[in-house]
């Protein structure tokens, strides 16, 4: 199933043509539901695992359970995104009961680590943080929200139903990559949970993304990026200065050159080609560093994910030396600064 990308790309790009027809140009709700939900049939047995469409709402191990964002359907997915039941959230929890008593499945337990993408990616995005943190002993749940679909609180939503059914897990740590990071600090907007210990932001826009507003008018921007990614600019009246600052220990991962001008022209200071390393520096973080690593890549580099794993052990990103805490809003460390800049050199040596 899906063997073929452009098969894919193809339904993606069909799903989101009904969307925006449906609140652009006031399409009948029957017709639209109508056709969403047979083109998701179609496309029934292995499935992409949620991509731009489906929410998780609740984690068994490698078992999940998603909620659709056009028809308010759930389904129930393995860890190779093979559907096993859909229908009402009760089905979905029925099959997997009876699923973890046929197969003597055991209770989740210990550590717990919730892992959210960036806009437009997807849980498949955050595979070698999560790959990586599995060998360091932590259950990793990568999660999957429909980021192009819904706004950044409501996304925060998902997080809440999944965090609220980690049972068994005793102690619970978020990670965010991008707009992930603003999902978990919508999430303290509203909710709490007395099991999670730390949080780990790698590249989030925690003052806004510039790169955002330049492109906030566009009209194919606001097709495919939708409301949330309206809502990652830099707009001082905007949803992200509302937004709270973790009340546990938390750490920021920047991206940047260590210089004055990064990757990108187009935006101010240094960057990792779309966030700068100032807008990713959130005030209160008990640590911070800076990489030689671009945006999307910080999900796959290997000392990013020593730098996760440390801080979620130890409350520190380095394995040896002193944290370098971000004291005020925007603020670059000085120690984090002239660390950027030796690693900076090494990669280009």
């Amino acid at each position: 199933m899906f063997s073929d990308p452009r098969l894919a790309g193809m339904l993606l790009v069909i799903l989101l043509a009904v969307n925006r027809a449906e609140a652009q140009f006031s399409f009948p709700r029957q017709f639209t539901d109508r056709a969403k939900q047979q083109l998701l049939e179609e496309f029934d047995m292995q499935t992409l695992g949620g991509r731009q469409f489906w929410g998780d709402v609740q984690f068994f191990h490698g078992w999940r359970i998603q909620r659709n964002v056009f028809s308010g359907n759930y389904r129930l997915l393995d860890e190779n995104d093979w559907r096993h039941a859909s229908g009402t959230l009760e089905v979905c929890q029925q099959k997997l009961a009876e699923i973890r008593q046929e197969r003597s499945l055991p209770p989740m337990s210990g550590k717990g680590v919730i892992l959210l993408h960036g806009i437009i990616r997807s849980s498949k995005s955050i595979y070698t943080v999560s790959r990586e943190l599995r060998k360091a002993g932590f259950a990793a749940f990568p999660m999957e929200y429909p980021s192009t679909q819904v706004s950044i609180p409501e996304a925060a939503e998902l997080l809440d139903s999944v965090i609220s059914h980690l049972d068994g897990i005793d102690e619970v740590y978020l990670v965010g990559h991008s707009m992930g990071g603003l999902v978990i600090r919508a999430w303290f907007a509203k909710h709490q949970d007395a099991r999670i210990k730390r949080v780990v932001m790698m590249g989030t826009p925690n003052y806004g993304a510039e790169f955002a507003d330049l492109l906030r008018k566009n009209f194919l921007f606001r097709l495919v990026f939708g409301q949330a990614g309206q809502q990652l600019c830099t707009d001082t009246t905007g949803l992200i200065p509302t937004l709270p600052t973790p009340p546990c220990e938390f750490a920021v991962i920047a991206g940047g050159r260590g210089n004055d001008v990064g990757w990108n022209p187009f935006i101010p200071g240094d960057d990792d080609g779309t966030v700068t390393v100032r807008s990713v520096q959130l005030a209160g973080a008990s640590d911070s560093i800076i990489l030689p690593v671009l945006h999307h890549a910080l999900l796959g580099n290997l000392d990013v994910c020593r730098c996760v794993e440390n801080f979620l052990n130890t409350g520190r990103l380095r394995a040896t030396g002193p944290a370098e805490p971000v004291k005020t809003s925007g603020e670059v460390p000085e120690g984090a600064e002239t660390e950027a800049k030796e690693h900076a050199k090494e990669s280009s040596s």
